[in-house]
């Protein structure tokens, strides 16, 4: 196997450990994050009735228009906004999916900064 197979095996060992663990947690909203090397996407999702309540990414028009938007500068103020919105939606309370990254750098920017303004996960 190469390194590039080994990676994506890995990824998807998490993706599945973290979905097992999220699907415990019955009735509850999933703050769901995604991203790539330029960007970050984030939404909050009701697996019940399959809908998606709120989201947003670096994107968007709400999101302020910066030379680099795929750093952990603007994980922090995506994580910002998006728990603004959700506030003004009344969700306070979410699970956090990584979708299996790992804790560290964007999506560790984006949790903290998630919790700071309110969001409980």
């Amino acid at each position: 196997m190469d390194k590039i197979a080994v990676k994506k095996k890995r990824l998807l060992r998490r993706r599945y450990l973290i979905k097992k663990k999220i699907r415990m947690h019955k009735g509850a909203l999933r703050l769901c994050i995604s991203r790539s090397s330029r960007n970050l996407y984030a939404q909050i999702i009701d697996d019940e009735k399959q809908h998606t309540l709120v989201a947003l990414s670096t994107l968007a028009k709400e999101f302020p228009t910066k030379k680099n938007r795929g750093n952990t500068i603007a994980a922090k103020e995506l994580g910002k906004l998006l728990t603004l919105k959700a506030v003004n939606a009344g969700i306070t309370e979410v699970v956090f999916d990584r979708n299996g990254y790992k804790y560290h750098g964007k999506v560790k920017a984006f949790a903290d900064a998630a919790r700071e303004n309110g969001l409980k996960f």
